[in-house]
């Protein structure tokens, strides 16, 4: 197992997220404490001693299997993360009460690391607004020894991130962000390794797979030329290979669902091999042509903007749209959008087609921004 410096600690580069643990009758809630149970001991065995867990994940349940199979083992055998769950606002003014339960689902008397759970656009004001004391609440904990390392994650932009460092940055000592070779770009991966870079922080890494997206959706003609640069090489080790070459990255976590997914990912972190710079580029070629067919290639030059009637912020629209089609879904561009008012949403978009004549790339904008609506409901 590699392992990485965090102060006066070793942590293993390979985590093990708990976010998709194995589950019994397709219920998300229902954890298959059995198989997951394997998973932690091959994962103990053979190093691993980094598990991350969170508040919501598996419909609660995530926490109190995760307590009861690491409380097998010697407490200082491992490090436990979790986290405050403000990507729910109901939660924000209930930070004490949260946190105390959290010690009792997981057994035990402190967390090694704690986090600000998903700092976004949705939420950011609330984590700043004092009034809710969830910082300073955090604070006092790891002043108490409750807390002994204290971070954050984020699925927001750089500019929320950093709106977030400027009030909370200099007690930040960890970040958490979702990095991949197809978010490098996409999500401004590299934007936001730049700006924990510039704070000083560690990066911890989620989604390293894009939720399996890179394990399993590379395209044969890509996946056949990546396997001619390094034959022995699987899909899921190039994802973990560049992160590997990501400087200032400490811990990569892995939310594996099987025995199997365990023993690869165990093998690729028995030692290092960081990419050449051919292979970054090759990677990231890779990346380019899995988002093409489904995005729009919006540069945000803005021109669409000032002829747009209803102001909408098209631009940002289309970046949301892209994101939910390569997601095929997923949270973060609904979840971004609770932050607009209605009447800047895709669905008031009067498809005048003001915007679509200026346009540099042609984008078919109106019919965009009406699939986007349709996609979300």
């Amino acid at each position: 197992m590699i392992y990485k410096d965090f102060g006066d600690l070793k942590l293993s580069a390979l985590g093990m997220g708990t976010m998709r643990l194995p589950v019994t009758g397709g219920s998300d809630g229902s954890i298959d404490e059995t198989a997951a149970r394997e998973m932690v001991a091959l994962a103990m065995k053979n190093g691993v001693n980094y598990y991350d867990t969170a508040w919501g994940y598996h419909n609660g349940q995530s926490e109190l299997v995760m307590g009861r199979l690491l409380k097998e083992y010697p407490r200082e055998s491992f490090y436990l993360a979790t986290k405050f769950p403000g990507y729910d606002l109901g939660n924000m003014d209930k930070v004490e009460e949260i946190f105390e339960e959290q010690l009792k689902k997981c057994q035990v008397d402190y967390f090694d690391f704690y986090l600000f759970h998903n700092v976004c656009e949705m939420n950011i004001d609330a984590y700043l607004d004092e009034s809710h004391g969830i910082h300073s609440y955090l604070m006092e904990q790891k002043r108490a020894g409750r807390i002994r390392h204290l971070g954050f994650s984020a699925h927001g932009s750089p500019a929320v991130i950093r709106r977030f460092l400027t009030a909370y940055g200099k007690d930040m000592e960890f970040g958490q962000l979702q990095l991949n070779y197809l978010d490098w770009t996409f999500q401004e991966g590299k934007e936001k390794v730049e700006l924990l870079r510039e704070c000083g922080i560690p990066i911890w890494v989620m989604e390293p797979l894009r939720g399996g997206q890179l394990a399993n959706k590379v395209p044969e003609e890509d996946a056949a030329a990546l396997a001619a640069l390094r034959p022995h090489e699987t899909l899921p080790a190039w994802a973990f290979r560049f992160l590997q070459t990501v400087p200032n990255v400490t811990v990569t976590l892995s939310g594996m669902s099987s025995l199997q997914q365990v023993e690869e990912n165990l093998a690729t972190y028995r030692e290092e091999k960081p990419l050449s710079g051919a292979e970054w580029d090759a990677l990231l070629g890779v990346a380019e042509r899995m988002l093409r067919p489904n995005t729009v290639p919006c540069t945000a030059c803005r021109y669409c903007t000032s002829h747009c009637p209803q102001q909408l912020d098209i631009p940002a629209l289309l970046a949301l749209y892209n994101e939910h089609r390569v997601t095929g879904g997923g949270f973060l561009a609904p979840m971004v959008l609770t932050t607009y008012p209605e009447e800047k949403k895709p669905g008031a978009c009067i498809g005048c087609r003001s915007c679509e004549a200026v346009c540099p790339q042609q984008i078919k904008i109106p019919e965009a921004l009406e699939a986007f609506q349709k996609m979300l409901g």
